[in-house]
């Protein structure tokens, strides 16, 4: 899927409050097609595997998906699975290439428990949903909680590894989700912004608004997060019961009161300088839109404040 770069310009010369009220209800109803699958599937498993790439909104789907869920009467959690990640062994934890501690991998997360989390959760029984600490890089099992999925309710576990073979592998069952912004934007022919470059942006922008990255940091790791993402999870996508575009027509537009001002200011020996020169240039194909009309439970508002959800 693509959109064309003229029709967004002029549908918010047009009626920028409309156009963005119509790709948030686009949206809406392919969250709600996804409620309409897991429900479809509760006999067979009431665990959902949701994944994605990192900026693909996954956090903001979960939730939205667990709403919709909600409506139809079905009790969801949703879980992340930052927190099944193992307290690191420096001597046998997983590196990059380079050397450096390698976060993307897999190998980082503690794939017995998870196995018996979702086999316990499937009978019934109660399990402990366990606390990963960031700040002090460990699990803290005191800090755990309890979750016992009783009739009509749903687990979902989202992380960007959920549908990898240590995970979904042993529990071909559970309902898979896989979440991305997958859509570039074309003027004709011509590729004018790449989906990947929504998700550094959403990236760039989150970072420095809210984990206090600057923009030279989160390219210095987005290298490795391409390199993870190529491994461990494109390569399960086509696994996945349910597929979600996750990107916005209308974010580039948006986007670029945020990303503009930080991009530039990045140093010019950053290696990585050329390509971001192309994106700081690309933006200029897009009228602008005032990030006062985003609606607050927008996916967008993960990445640019001011939403409505409140996320963990």
């Amino acid at each position: 899927m693509a959109y064309q770069l003229k029709e967004i310009n002029d549908r918010i010369l047009a009626d920028t409050p409309a156009f963005l009220a119509e790709c948030d209800a686009a949206y809406q109803k392919r969250v709600e097609e996804a409620a309409d699958k897991i429900i479809a599937r509760l006999d067979t498993s009431p665990i959902v595997l949701l994944s994605g790439p990192s900026g693909s909104g996954k956090t903001t789907t979960a939730l939205k998906i667990e709403e919709e869920l909600e409506r139809r009467g079905m009790n969801s959690h949703t879980i992340s699975l930052d927190n099944y990640f193992k307290t690191l062994d420096p001597k046998t934890a997983p590196r990059t290439p380079e050397g450096d501690l390698d976060f993307e991998s897999p190998e980082c997360l503690d794939m017995e428990l998870l196995d018996e989390t979702f086999t316990r959760l499937s009978n019934g029984d109660q399990v402990i949903i366990p606390k990963f600490e960031f700040t002090r890089q460990m699990r803290n099992d005191a800090r755990g909680r309890p979750l016992k999925l009783e009739k009509n309710e749903i687990a979902i576990f989202e992380g960007i590894h959920a549908l990898g073979p240590g995970i979904a592998g042993p529990h071909p069952e559970a309902t898979k989700l896989y979440i991305s912004a997958r859509s570039n934007v074309l003027e004709g022919d011509a590729l004018r912004f790449k989906g990947t470059w929504m998700r550094l942006t959403r990236r760039a922008v989150r970072d420095y608004n809210f984990r206090g990255t600057d923009v030279s940091s989160t390219l210095a790791m987005w290298a490795n997060v391409r390199r993870g993402e190529k491994l461990y999870i494109s390569p399960y996508k086509n696994t996945a019961d349910i597929i979600v575009d996750s990107s916005l027509p209308y974010e580039v537009s948006v986007m670029k009161h945020y990303a503009l001002p930080i991009l530039k200011a990045v140093p010019q020996e950053n290696q990585r300088r050329a390509e971001l020169l192309d994106l700081i240039a690309a933006f200029d194909w897009f009228e602008s839109i005032d990030p006062a009309l985003v609606a607050k439970n927008s996916l967008l508002r993960e990445f640019i404040g001011g939403g409505s959800y409140h996320y963990k």
